[in-house]
């Protein structure tokens, strides 16, 4: 009943290290020990934390990294180098082909620097007129300078060229006009045909084709304004040309159709007339497209008659020849009116 012997409402007993016994030490051994020490004088000189301490550990040693490479020993033998055919045959230069280029080269240079002096010694750095293309012994010269994809603005260079193959279809028209007349043997159309290719040809060229050519490389409004009246009655004067009219000097439907009499003759010349007036239609269709198109490209870029009045009253009266045009005028005028009223 050794369980019992304790009382259980007693102080508890508890193994405390620092309790101490009866005889006024402490129970723990290791508290006893530092008691014991306390007494003596510890030197932080002579402290060492490793005494005691059982030399068991082996000292580490150091191995040297190996700096050799390693080398993989191959399992087959690396096959034989052969060069191909094109390392074994070294293309051979032709130094003949080479030196025609060059000398091609060379000329093409001397011919750039040739025009360069040429347009810088020449007065006002004027170009050498071009049209119309005539041969350089004819009595006649060219009379202007004509170059679309030189003077013309890339976005403007196909209406212009479409400008100058209708002036081009023009003159074709009227030429077989001519000959039309000589095959229907019809006199007024061979006289008034001749009369047309000689006066409407070269007048189309300077009062329609040349003023949209300086419009379109000037950004001109009175040249378009210019344009515009002339290529109207040019259009109004093909849709004639296209009717026929009988005495007019031109094969049209209507006189196509009167030279259908019944004959094989009279079949022969009616066919032909029927493609001239056909064609003289399409060119008529074909001035109908132009201006309709060049007029919305005006119109589009906010231009108008005033800006073309403007621009009249600024640069054509500036020019100096109109100017001493006037004052010449004037100064007859006043000469006259002074010897009138004298």
């Amino acid at each position: 009943m050794s369980g019992f012997d304790e009382n259980p409402f007693g102080e508890p007993t508890t193994d405390n290290p620092f309790a101490v016994s009866t005889s006024g030490s402490i129970n723990d051994p290791a508290v006893q020990q530092v008691t014991r020490n306390a007494n003596t004088t510890i030197r932080v000189e002579d402290y060492n934390p490793f005494e005691g301490q059982t030399q068991n550990q082996k000292p580490m040693q150091y191995n040297p990294i190996n700096s050799e490479p390693a080398i993989m020993q191959p399992t087959q033998d690396p096959p034989s180098y052969t060069r191909s055919g094109q390392q074994t045959h070294r293309p051979v230069l032709d130094t003949t082909e080479l030196q025609r280029k060059q000398e091609e080269l060379e000329r093409k240079e001397e011919e750039l620097a040739r025009r360069e002096e040429e347009m810088r010694h020449s007065s006002y750095n004027a170009r050498r007129n071009n049209w119309p293309p005539l041969p350089e012994q004819c009595c006649f010269q060219p009379c202007f300078y004509q170059d679309i994809q030189v003077d013309i603005p890339l976005e403007f260079q196909k209406i212009v060229r479409n400008l100058y193959y209708i002036w081009i279809f023009h003159g074709i028209l009227l030429l077989v006009n001519v000959v039309g007349g000589l095959i229907m043997v019809e006199f007024t159309i061979i006289g008034l045909g001749i009369l047309y290719v000689l006066l409407f040809t070269p007048f189309s060229y300077l009062c329609w084709f040349r003023p949209a050519y300086k419009a379109f490389r000037s950004d001109s409004s009175f040249n378009f304004m210019v344009f515009f009246f002339v290529f109207f009655f040019q259009f109004v004067v093909t849709v004639i040309q296209t009717i026929g009219i009988p005495g007019s000097g031109t094969i049209g439907f209507i006189t196509a159709l009167e030279q259908f009499n019944g004959s094989v003759r009279g079949t022969i010349n009616g066919i032909i007339g029927l493609l001239i007036a056909l064609g003289f239609g399409t060119a008529a269709l074909g001035d109908l497209f132009l201006i309709s198109k060049i007029h919305r490209m005006y119109r589009s870029t906010g231009a108008s008659f005033a800006k073309a009045q403007a621009e009249f009253t600024t640069e054509f009266l500036r020019n100096q020849h109109v100017r001493s045009a006037a004052s010449n005028v004037a100064a007859a005028a006043f000469t006259v009116c002074k010897f009138v009223f004298r």
